[in-house]
Formats: structure tokens, C-alpha cells, sequence
């Protein structure tokens, strides 16, 4: 089979590899398509050098269908579609006895951790794998992972019908968090400079703001009568919207912070004083977010056609990379097989 690989410095490599045999309680996965995240970024601009070893097989979100199953497997045939939540904990530290397994303090994510997805075929613990309605297209479907993120996220907030959130930052993740927001009856304001992502989310219903050119906290007064709002989601990772994200909070409101900050940034902790605020971590997901996100794809709540900009072959997976650490694309979708002929813009 053929797999990608990440080498260091930047450069994404493609060649062969061995599958690996399901051992009893694993299941063999044909991956149909990966996609690429923040998190791999980070990845081949070389921030997490010390976390992965190279070459790794990286990609975690996934879609694909079962090829083998292990001795022990049951409720998983051969041919069925699926996905895979990459978190494999260790069930004896004090998060997971706490109930927090998905924030294991010995966490495997699979994928960054230990060999992901951009590989033909995928080999993983059968309790890793998500079954996916048959109706689900795989394209789509390749969306379930950061839908994910974005379920826990509104989850951890609280947020609630007839609330107001503010989202800053319009990439991927800040998207996703913007639609789910929606389907939970929440109005939106979000904070993004692109303009080409603004008019994405416009079409999603929400209010766009320009945090350079306008006024974000005048907007958000002029929209709750002054209070403010109820959570504010800061998606964007800088220090300067960091250090904002309290300003647009009502009194007790929520902020959560989503975004990975590699180093300690400034926060206004009197404005968290003076109003009382909360400041929420919300990191990963848990399985009901997964199931979550595969409800909302299968009802057609989410654009999930207008969210893939493209789809590449395998060989393309580099200057995939390359297109979005340019910010030349909102998501891309690596075709593992090959089946998709056409690389076709979406």
C-alpha cells in the first residue's frame, strides 16, 4: 500500500508501506479520504517535532469503509462505512477515572501520537471506530472529526436558545462552531478579516465583522442592548485576541478558549474579575460529540459541500499542505484511493 509520510521540515513524503493484520480486537480500515488540520500544520511547520517520530503517518480526519476485522470484533462487517475518534486512553489515571477520558493524562492521540490515516490502509482499536449512516457520502463524512471539536466546544459552553456568542476567528473550526451554534437556536457574530471567509459564514446566517476595519465591540453592544455576550469563543490562537476575548463578554458570561496557544499569552484578568466571567478550556471531544456530528452531516445541517474547497490525490498531499499554510483554502480533503479523478474544486 502506498502512505504518506511526514519527514521533517516541512516535507510531506509519498511511498509504500505494510499494512498491518488486525490483531484480535483491531479492525483494518480502506481509508477513502483524510483531512487536514490545524493540528497537522503545526505538525510540518515543525512545532511538534519532539511529540512525533519521524517519518509519521499523520491524519486523523477520516472516513473509509471496513476491510478486516479481528477474531474478536463484533458489530463491525466488512464493506461498512466509518469513521474513527483517534483518543485511546489509558482507563487508570485520575482524568479517566474521573470520568475524563478523553483528556487521559496519558493520552495516545492516534494520528499524532501513534500512525494516522494518510495511509491506504489504516489499522486500529475496534472500539476507535464510529459507524457512519449508509446514506452519508465518505466526502462528507471526512468532516465528522472537526464537526466534533466544534460539538464539544458549544457543549462545554453551555450556550443556549435565544443566547448571543461571539466566534473570532473564521477558519475551519471557527466555522463549524458557528454553524452548530445556529442549530442550537444561538445568534451569531463572527469576527473574522478574510473576506472570503466572512461572506461564508454570512450565507450560514450569521453577522460578519471585519475586526480591522470595524468596531467588534461596538457591534456586539449594538446587538445585546449593552450587555454583551453570553460566550465568547476565541478560535483565532493570537495573543491580540487573547487578550480580547473578555472585552465582548457579558456579566457571567462564558469564554472559551479553542484555539492551541504554543506559548503563554496575556488574558485581562480584571475584566474577568469585574464581571464574573468564566474561562473554559475545551479541548478534543467525547464519543456523544462524535455521534453528534455524524447526526448533524446526516440531516444536512452543516455545508459540508461548501466547506471542502477541493479534493487531492495522495501524491498532492504536500502541496496540499502547502495551499493551507498560504491560507489559500478553507478545508481540503486528501483522496487516499485515488477514486476521485477530478481534484475538482468544491
Amino acid at each position: 500500500m502506498r502512505a504518506a509520510r511526514y519527514t521533517g521540515e516541512g516535507r510531506i513524503e509519498v511511498g509504500e508501506a505494510e499494512p498491518r493484520t488486525p490483531a484480535a480486537d483491531e479492525v483494518t480500515i480502506r481509508v477513502a479520504y483524510n483531512g487536514i488540520c490545524g493540528t497537522d500544520l503545526h505538525i510540518v511547520q515543525g512545532h511538534m517535532d519532539a511529540r512525533v517520530a519521524m517519518p509519521a503517518v499523520i491524519g486523523h480526519e477520516m472516513s473509509g469503509v471496513v476491510e478486516q476485522v479481528g477474531a474478536e470484533v463484533t458489530g463491525l462487517a466488512t464493506g461498512a462505512p466509518v469513521t474513527v475518534m483517534p483518543l485511546r486512553w489509558c482507563g487508570e489515571c485520575a482524568s479517566c477515572l474521573a470520568g475524563h477520558q478523553h483528556i487521559c493524562q496519558r493520552l495516545d492521540f492516534v494520528g499524532i501520537d501513534s500512525p494516522g490515516a494518510l495511509q491506504e490502509l489504516w489499522t486500529v482499536p475496534a472500539s476507535l471506530v464510529v459507524p457512519l449512516p449508509a446514506g452519508l457520502s465518505l466526502q462528507h463524512a471526512a468532516l465528522v472529526e472537526p464537526l466534533a471539536v466544534a460539538v464539544h466546544d458549544v457543549r462545554r459552553s453551555r450556550l443556549r436558545e435565544g443566547e448571543t456568542a461571539v466566534v473570532i476567528g473564521g477558519g475551519p473550526i471557527g466555522q463549524l462552531i458557528a454553524v452548530v451554534a445556529r442549530a442550537t437556536g444561538a445568534a451569531v457574530i463572527l469576527a473574522e478579516p478574510d473576506a472570503e471567509r466572512r461572506a461564508f459564514a454570512a450565507a450560514q446566517g450569521a453577522t460578519v465583522v471585519d475586526p480591522i476595519a470595524e468596531d467588534l465591540a461596538g457591534i456586539v453592544e449594538a446587538q445585546t442592548a449593552g450587555a454583551g455576550a453570553d460566550v465568547v469563543f476565541e478560535v483565532a490562537g493570537t495573543r491580540g485576541t487573547a487578550l480580547d476575548a473578555t472585552r465582548h463578554a457579558r456579566t457571567r458570561g462564558r469564554v472559551v478558549f479553542v484555539a492551541i496557544h504554543p506559548e503563554p499569552v496575556p488574558v485581562d484578568l480584571h475584566r474577568i474579575f469585574w464581571r464574573e466571567l468564566e474561562v473554559l478550556g475545551a479541548r478534543v471531544y467525547e464519543r456523544e460529540d462524535f455521534e453528534r456530528a455524524v447526526a448533524l452531516l446526516a440531516e444536512d445541517a452543516v455545508p459540508a459541500d461548501a466547506l471542502i474547497t477541493r479534493v487531492v490525490q495522495l501524491d498532492e498531499t504536500q502541496t496540499a499542505f502547502d495551499a493551507l499554510l498560504s491560507a489559500a483554502a478553507m478545508k481540503i480533503l486528501v483522496d487516499v484511493q485515488g477514486a476521485d479523478e477530478q481534484g475538482a474544486e468544491r
